[in-house]
């Protein structure tokens, strides 16, 4: 019986050596593990899951693994939130999937916060899950696109206003220097740098504005507002027209001129709702 007692005690001891080995051994993979693929694919049921592997179009992004602190959950949700947010989601005709086994391989966790963080990111509206298919990143058809520009052609202009009453000089300096720096046959070879600026210039107007309330609600929309500019940019010459408009709004806010800078920020965001509407077919 003593026998017995130790044998069990001594198996016992190696499942537990074994088991810390193992978990040392994770911990260096999750330190190597930094990037994930997101295929995309298109097909009905099961069709579009089986081709994932084989798909040509293919939308790459990083995740960094998690550190300790906050609950794994909560830090998954931030690093696939801020990848899904950074994502061209409507530069290409597929839809993105999402691989779930390789998410937590990048993100160096198990399956359940991952899930859970899903979970939330598609109460959000970012995802979706389809049974026998997978969780792809929300697209918008063009009318709810439409929409959505218009609300936000509404929120960027009280931003606009807000800023004149509240933005330092500092703030109207950022912008100059933003856009200066581009010339006609500078804009034409960087589109895409451009491109990013001017994300960058409506999201600096919303902050400075002050108006936290306006900074969430446009901050809902922002995946899909960021996307859409960017994807219709490099067409015909929107680059050129935004680049003028802005610079007539920096105008106005330089002039601390509210009506005219509202009215300036609102026409130029229903520019591109009227623009989306007319010439981008590949919404439908």
């Amino acid at each position: 019986m003593a026998l017995r007692v130790s044998g069990i005690w001594y198996t016992v001891s190696i499942i537990q050596k074994r088991r810390a080995t193992q978990y040392q051994g994770s911990r260096a993979i999750v330190r190597t593990l930094a990037r994930t693929t997101l295929t995309t694919t298109s097909g009905a049921d099961g069709v579009g899951a089986q081709r994932v592997g084989n798909v040509m179009n293919r939308e790459r992004f990083s995740v960094e693994p998690l550190e300790q602190g906050m609950s794994f959950k909560a830090k998954a949700y931030q690093s696939l939130r801020q990848a899904i947010t950074q994502m061209n989601i409507y530069g290409q005709s597929n839809e993105i999937r999402l691989d779930e086994r390789r998410l937590c391989e990048a993100l160096g966790v198990s399956r359940t916060p991952v899930r859970e963080a899903m979970a939330l990111l598609e109460q959000e509206g970012f995802i979706r899950s389809q049974p026998r298919r997978g969780i792809f990143v929300v697209r918008k058809t063009k009318a709810e696109l439409v929409e959505m520009i218009t609300v936000c052609a509404a929120l960027e202009g009280m931003a606009a206003r807000l800023f004149v009453e509240n933005a330092t000089t500092e703030k109207l300096e950022l912008l100059h220097a933003a856009f200066d720096k581009y010339t006609k046959a500078e804009l034409a070879e960087h589109v895409a740098e451009y491109s990013d600026a001017n994300i960058v210039f409506h999201q600096s107007i919303v902050q400075a504005s002050g108006s936290v309330l306006i900074s969430d609600l446009t901050d809902r929309f922002f995946i899909h507002m960021r996307a859409i500019r960017r994807a219709t940019m490099g067409l015909g010459d929107r680059a050129d027209q935004s680049i003028h408009e802005h610079r007539d709004i920096i105008e106005a806010l330089a002039a601390r001129d509210a009506d005219l800078a509202e009215r300036r920020v609102r026409e130029h965001t229903l520019g591109l709702a009227q623009y989306v509407e007319r010439h981008c077919a590949f919404l439908d």
